[in-house]
């Protein structure tokens, strides 16, 4: 199984996925950006196609060796046309989540994070170009949820 979870910066991903990869037992935690750190002296727009085609390699890596996939990255509607043909006939359901908290709770200095500048200048963007709402997957308002609820509320929805 994989699991994606989608929005925007500071919308919960990373904490929620952590949670999931607690629960889902025989899983992984793919962090695309961790790979994007292996080449930050890239700029963005041309380090997301190859963090994408890397963690499709690493995903198919552990579906392959039976392990399941938990994701947490924004995926905008291109990106996420390109991970569901990376991933084509991978032989495990592929499940996507996009957490879709308001963008006050997104700006917010939540948990132990606070943001600087460059970040709630990306979530402003990540807003206006629809990441909180896209045409795939399930969405989940969590902008009053704990990431504990949050997480039982996907793992439901894999039933």
């Amino acid at each position: 199984m994989i699991i994606f979870l989608n929005g925007s910066i500071n919308s919960g991903k990373s904490t929620v996925a952590k949670l999931l990869a607690e629960k889902v037992p025989n899983s992984a935690l793919v962090e695309i950006d961790a790979l994007r750190d292996m080449i930050a002296w890239m700029p963005i727009d041309q380090a997301v196609p190859i963090n994408l085609e890397n963690a499709a390699a690493v995903i198919r890596n552990f579906t392959k060796h039976g392990i399941s996939c938990i994701v947490p990255y924004p995926l905008s509607e291109k990106n996420h046309a390109y991970m569901t043909e990376a991933l084509a006939n991978i032989g495990t359901p592929i499940h996507y989540f996009t957490l879709a908290p308001s963008i006050e709770t997104a700006l917010s200095d939540r948990g132990g994070r606070k943001l600087d500048d460059l970040e709630r200048e990306r979530i402003k963007h990540h807003y206006a170009i629809g990441i909180h709402t896209p045409s795939f997957g399930t969405i989940i308002d969590n902008s009053q949820q704990t990431p504990e609820k949050t997480a039982q509320e996907i793992l439901r929805n894999l039933d």
